[in-house]
């Protein structure tokens, strides 16, 4: 391979990473020394480093603090932390692991992609307990990793673990590890790792002694979010890899970092009893209290300031509302008032118009009744003087008053009534003129007669009786 396009893409093709810029980066780092890569990037040992050395280290405050600031939610490892010390590091997950998990992380390459093909067999090969921390394989026709999904893997070793140990240990979460690592975030407590090696000799002591012993337990499940695999599997195989094990028992405390990393604040190998392991998590536990708090309270506040935010907008909405509403009532009442006041004025206006036809027609009855009065009084001719012919009528009226005339002794009996009528003191026609001795009723049926043949000369006495 002389050329360095043709190195890349054979790089890239055995060991599966997708990121041109990161395999030309490891390639550069090797000296473009195509062996010396894919060995180095497929190792499981990580012999310069200072924390395989040690069974336990502590990450300083410092860089916890760097791990919370600038985040609006969850446990993040901000970028600027440093250079890694003795004390801590950085461990780039392997995209296999990243994009298995459910939703949380997905497109992203890391440093820890396992090789395929040719190369992923070798490794798997080489995987058992030689020297400080590999795993023998017992059967070469039993499958050594697991082709399930992470959350699969992670149940079936849950449920391998209590079988073999019963229940008494951790409460290991059923999911895949980036699912456990954002549920510590979430929960705002540090993520435990076990990886457990099932033919390493001192497993079954340390799960038995340690991780199962009612103090130990205890103290992972009030503290810790606690998550195991079997490095048989294929996400314990590779998260053995990503944090370099080289003894078992493998205990790690790791918390989120950005760009799809963790940050290994504790790693503790080879079997402890339970009073050291409590010991060591308890001096992590309290070096990472402040910052826990700290990152607790300050998404306490959001949340606060959130809720209270929405609690305004929603007030703002209530209040918004009940405005429009006494909008729309002032609108509703003000058109029924306009409507009441246009009815009012529609009724005013008929009253007012009835009134002025009553009073015309009035007028007009009132004219035609005087017209008729005095066509009624031109046709009586003027009064006779006294005489023989001449008879003398007196009129009573109900009210008392009298009014009395000369008539000729031929005029009729209708004259009478047309001379009642032109007095103006009674409605035509509701009344009839009655004599008293006889009772006599000159109705229409004497209409015709003269006052003498009535019997009414030479004089008579008669007075107006309102017909009911």
């Amino acid at each position: 391979m002389g050329d360095s396009s043709d190195k890349l893409a054979y790089f890239q093709a055995i060991t599966g990473l997708e990121d041109p810029d990161l395999c030309t980066e490891i390639l550069q780092a090797h000296g473009w020394d195509l062996e010396q890569a894919i060995s180095s990037f497929t190792s499981t040992e990580n012999p310069t480093s200072a924390a395989a050395e040690s069974s336990s280290a502590a990450v300083p405050n410092t860089l916890l603090g760097d791990a919370y600031e600038g985040q609006e939610t969850g446990l993040v490892v901000g970028g600027g932390g440093g250079q890694p010390g003795l004390a801590w590091k950085i461990v780039t997950l392997p995209f296999s692991v990243i994009s298995g998990s459910l939703g949380l992380i997905s497109g992203a390459v890391g440093l820890g992609v396992w090789a395929v093909s040719g190369v992923l067999s070798y490794s798997l090969g080489m995987v058992g307990i030689r020297g400080a921390g590999r795993v023998e394989v017992g059967d070469a026709s039993t499958p050594l990793v697991s082709v399930s999904g992470p959350a699969t893997e992670a149940i079936e070793f849950v449920g391998s673990f209590e079988r073999d140990y019963g229940r008494l240990g951790p409460s290991f979460v059923g999911e895949g590890f980036m699912d456990a690592l954002q549920r510590s975030r979430n929960e705002y407590k540090l993520l435990f790792v076990y990886l457990h090696s099932p033919d390493h000799p001192d497993t079954p002591i340390f799960c038995e002694r340690t991780l199962c012993n009612e103090a130990v337990a205890a103290f992972l499940n009030e503290n810790f979010v606690s998550w195991g695999g079997s490095i048989r599997a294929s996400e314990g195989f590779k998260m053995s890899n990503s944090l370099k094990a080289s003894r078992f028992p493998f205990c790690a405390v790791a918390m989120a970092a950005t760009n799809q990393r963790i940050a290994l604040v504790q790693q503790v190998e080879g079997p402890q009893s339970p009073d050291v392991l409590i010991s060591i998590l308890q001096k992590v536990l309290e070096e990472s209290a402040p910052v826990l708090v700290t990152a607790r309270i300050e998404a306490e506040e959001r949340r606060n300031n959130i809720r209270l935010r929405e609690e305004q907008d929603a007030a703002y909405r209530a209040a918004l509302e009940a405005d429009q509403a006494r909008e729309r009532q002032r609108l509703e009442e003000q058109e029924r008032l306009e409507r009441e006041a246009a009815e009012a004025e529609r009724k005013r206006q008929e009253e007012e118009e009835a009134r002025e036809r009553a009073a015309r027609e009035a007028a007009e009855k009132e004219a035609a009744v005087a017209k008729l009065r005095e066509e009624k009084a031109q046709s009586l001719g003027s009064e006779p003087e006294k005489g023989p012919d001449v008879t003398q009528v007196l009129v009573r009226f109900p009210n008392g008053e009298r009014k009395d005339r000369r008539f000729h002794s031929s005029t009729i009996v209708k004259s009478l009534y047309d001379y009642v009528d032109s007095l103006g003191c009674l409605e035509m026609d509701s009344y009839s003129l009655v004599s008293n001795f006889p009772r006599t009723v000159y109705g229409p049926d004497k209409f015709s007669l003269s006052l003498k043949d009535a019997g009414l000369h030479p004089q008579a006495s008669l007075f107006v009786e309102i017909n009911s």
